[in-house]
This record gives structure tokens, C-alpha cells and sequence, in this order.
């Protein structure tokens, strides 16, 4: 009895050294249909597609190149072209001056472009691969019913520090505020997120219309002005990876850059919440070429595809497939994929009423120029040009999505 327990024992150890996790998936898993490709009737034309810049897998960096990769695969030709931000993609596609196939803009931007009949409906019949998306990137606000948008991207808003300069984790915008960093704080150059930080910290709705409201988000902002080095966009690189500043919010993709680059950079999500964001693909009504564009969507979603992207961008993938993946090397990030618990008050911002966007504008512009005449920020970027002359070549930034968000 003795040698047959210990027999059913090793059998056991070994069965259970053989065990593989369920979530271990490799791209072998998912290999591409090469002749769903092939065979596709657009052979010989061509598709545009418009998109953020330095937002796709280009081949540099030893990573895939994939619009090469999709003509190689279906014999179409891609005409790939860059926008710097929402508002110049929406007037380009407006004005008519160009016709596009493929565009990907952000959440509040898709919500205009639908209210004004920019976008036509996908059949998702030719979309097969949309079932890879996370049902939580699906019948978002601007397309509840999933007939104009499929996922593209996912990114937060959180804060960079340095652990030198600040050892204790921050937990709350306020560090923002805080007069104990007076001249180490950086803050957004741009009014909708440098409003929706001030706006988290008064809990207020991050898309309020009401005027007063507004008020007390640009008071808030204005008592923050003494203490703040300067307001940057991608200046915010250097900055942080060189060790010039303390603390600077973000958004969580490029901040994974900056702590790749500095070793003493870490993030912290603040309690009050943040801004989530999102970016599809869609296509817009200048579409000259739907097959392939849809055909396009869908090899974007590939396994092996959606990869490579989320790889080269650093931003969180809404592909649930990806997620599982082996050969994924950031998918236990907890700052692209932080706690549930952690992202439960953050917000998506929704296309603002033309007359809140005026006021936000004017009131940003007088935040800009008030007291010091902006002196602050002068200083800032005068000691910023003087590090970066120091710090070495300025790194190419991959990512440039929300560069002007709002000019």
C-alpha cells in the first residue's frame, strides 16, 4: 500500500509539472489566413488611410512593418498619410480636399463626426476579427450600437515623478499644487486636459457646460500658476528623463517611454480620477475604396498585427487575444493595465457645445497670459533648451496622438 501511495504521488508531481497556465497563448495560436488576403477582389487599388503620426509599426526598430506587410499580403497599395491632431484630421475630412478610406480619430471627435454624418456604417460581416475586441472597448458613448468604430488604442492620464526628487508616491492631482515642488512642476500646454486635471481635483464632470463651473476650474488652475515650471507637451520628455523636474502628468504610454529612459522616473495614479481615452478606426464619408477598407480594420486587429502595435506604441491594446499572448511583453503592466479599482472615476471626455469650447478656449488664454505675462513658462523652456543642449539629441517620441489636442 505504502509503494502504491508513493507511486500515485510521483505520477501526480509529474502531472502537474506538466500543467501549462491557461493564459499561455502564442501567435502560433493565431496564425494570419494568408489566402483570406490574398484572394480578396481590391487587388491593384488603392487605399488612404489617415492617422495620428508615429502611430503604427513602421518597421523602424526592428519591428514589423505593417502597411508593407498588408500590401505584400492582399496586392493593395497604401497611401499612408499623418495628421497632428483631432481638429485638423476633422477639417481635412470636412473641407472635402481629400478623400480618405481609413481615418482614426479619438472618442469626442468620432461623436461629432457621427452627429454631422461624417462617418459611413462598417459592415462587420467583413470585419470578422472585431470579435477580438474586449467587450469593454464596445457600445462606447459615441457608438453605442456598434455600427461606425472598431478600437484601435487605449490610454490614461496619470502622473510621472521622480523618485529622487519626491520620494513618497504621490496619490492626488494636489501634488500639483504643492509649494514644496514650486518650480519642479510641469503641467499639460493644452486647455482640455490642463482643465480636466483642475476639474478631477473640484470633482466636477470633466464635460460640464455650466459657466460657472468653468470659473472655479480656471481659478483653480490660476492659484496652481506660481508653482509651475512650464507648460509642455512633448518638451515633457527631456524634461522628466534628464531628472530637470519632479512630477508632471501625462499620459501612461508615453510615460513608460520616459521611465524606460530614467530609471528614477515611476507613476502614480491619482485617486480623484483622470481622463480615459480611446482611438478608432473608422471610415469616413470620402471613402473611395469600403472593401478594402474594411478589409484593412480587420488586418489591424490580427493577432500577430495588433502585436506589433501595441509593442512599437506603448498604449493599452483593446485586443483581448494580444492580452493572452506569450510574445506580449507588456501585458502585466499594471500602469497600462492598471486595478479596475483604479480606473473606476476616470472619464471619457465627450464633444463640448461650441459655445463651452469658446469659453474654455478664451479662459485658457487668459490663464496663459495673466499675472506674469506667462513668465513661468519662458523661464521654463529657457532652462529647458539650456539642459537639452546637454542632455544629448532630443529623442525621437513615438508617440504624438494628443500633441494639440486643443490649440
Amino acid at each position: 500500500m505504502k509503494k502504491l501511495s508513493l507511486v500515485i504521488l510521483f505520477i501526480a508531481v509529474m502531472l502537474s509539472s506538466l500543467v501549462i497556465p491557461a493564459s499561455a497563448y502564442s501567435l502560433n495560436d493565431y496564425k494570419i489566413d494568408v489566402d483570406y488576403y490574398k484572394n480578396n477582389p481590391y487587388k491593384g487599388t488603392t487605399l488612404n488611410v489617415y492617422n495620428w503620426g508615429e502611430y503604427i509599426s513602421d518597421g523602424s526598430e526592428d519591428s514589423l512593418d505593417v502597411n508593407k506587410y498588408f500590401e505584400e499580403l492582399t496586392g493593395i497599395k497604401v497611401n499612408y498619410t499623418n495628421f497632428d491632431s483631432n481638429e485638423d484630421m476633422y477639417a481635412k475630412i470636412k473641407s472635402g480636399g481629400a478623400n480618405y478610406d481609413v481615418c482614426i480619430p479619438s472618442d469626442y471627435m468620432i461623436e461629432r463626426m457621427i452627429d454631422e454624418g461624417m462617418l459611413l456604417k462598417l459592415d462587420y460581416n467583413n470585419i470578422p476579427n472585431f470579435k477580438n475586441i474586449d467587450d469593454d472597448y464596445k457600445s462606447l458613448y459615441f457608438d453605442l450600437s456598434n455600427e461606425y468604430t472598431v478600437t484601435y488604442n487605449v490610454g490614461y492620464v496619470a502622473l510621472a515623478y521622480n523618485t529622487k526628487l519626491m520620494p513618497k508616491a504621490p496619490d492626488s492631482w494636489s501634488i500639483l499644487w504643492d509649494e514644496d515642488y514650486a518650480g519642479q512642476i510641469l503641467m499639460f500646454n493644452n486647455p482640455r486636459d490642463g482643465f480636466a486635471i483642475a476639474q478631477c481635483l473640484l470633482g466636477q464632470d470633466l464635460n460640464m457646460t455650466d459657466p460657472n463651473e468653468w470659473q472655479l476650474a480656471y481659478s483653480k488652475l490660476l492659484e496652481q500658476k506660481s508653482v509651475v515650471r512650464s507648460y509642455v507637451m512633448d518638451e515633457v520628455f527631456n524634461i522628466m528623463e534628464s531628472g530637470a523636474a519632479a512630477v508632471a502628468p501625462y499620459y501612461v504610454g508615453d510615460i513608460i517611454t520616459m521611465m524606460d529612459n530614467n530609471e528614477d522616473l515611476a507613476v502614480a495614479f491619482p485617486k480623484e480620477g483622470a481622463n480615459i481615452f480611446v482611438d478608432c478606426m473608422c471610415i469616413p464619408n470620402t471613402c473611395q475604396n469600403k472593401g478594402a477598407a474594411e478589409l484593412y480594420i480587420n488586418f489591424m486587429e490580427e493577432p500577430e498585427v495588433a502585436l506589433a502595435n501595441a509593442e512599437y506604441i506603448c498604449y493599452a491594446t483593446p485586443n483581448k487575444i494580444v492580452r493572452d499572448l506569450d510574445e506580449y511583453s507588456l501585458r502585466d503592466s499594471d500602469i497600462l493595465y492598471p486595478d479596475a479599482s483604479v480606473t473606476e472615476n476616470y472619464q471619457y471626455f465627450h464633444n463640448l457645445p461650441a459655445d463651452t469650447q469658446g469659453l474654455m478656449a478664451n479662459l485658457w488664454s487668459d490663464l496663459k497670459v495673466d499675472g506674469d505675462s506667462n513668465a513661468s513658462t519662458y523661464i521654463g523652456l529657457g532652462i529647458f533648451c539650456a539642459l537639452a543642449a546637454s542632455f544629448g539629441a532630443y529623442k525621437i517620441i513615438k508617440k504624438k496622438r494628443r500633441e494639440k489636442y486643443y490649440d
